[in-house]
């Protein structure tokens, strides 16, 4: 990947959502939620608060839990991503 996120930021690429129910329905594409799980393909370095450096505590690979509207979505090389604060996860899965 060509993109390095600055500061807090990682960058994630958001899981399939399903395409059916428990009880075996096929959902149509127009009608999925947006996925809130994803994988993430690049982190930043940390910030700085007080002239202290807070590293990151997610590293490229983890699968994590992020609200359905954080971060921005942006196409890199074709494949849709999302960049997003640290602090925009929600938990790591």
């Amino acid at each position: 990947m060509s993109v390095k996120p600055l500061a807090d930021r990682v960058i994630v690429k958001p899981l399939e959502a399903e395409e059916r129910t428990i009880g075996g329905i096929i959902i149509p594409d127009n009608a999925k939620e947006k996925p809130q799980k994803g994988e993430v393909t690049a982190v930043g370095e940390g910030k700085y608060e007080n002239g202290t450096k807070i590293p990151m505590s997610l590293k490229v690979g983890d699968k994590v839990l992020y609200g359905k509207y954080s971060g921005t979505e942006v196409k890199i090389d074709g494949a849709d991503l999302l960049i997003m604060r640290e602090s925009d996860v929600l938990a790591v899965l």
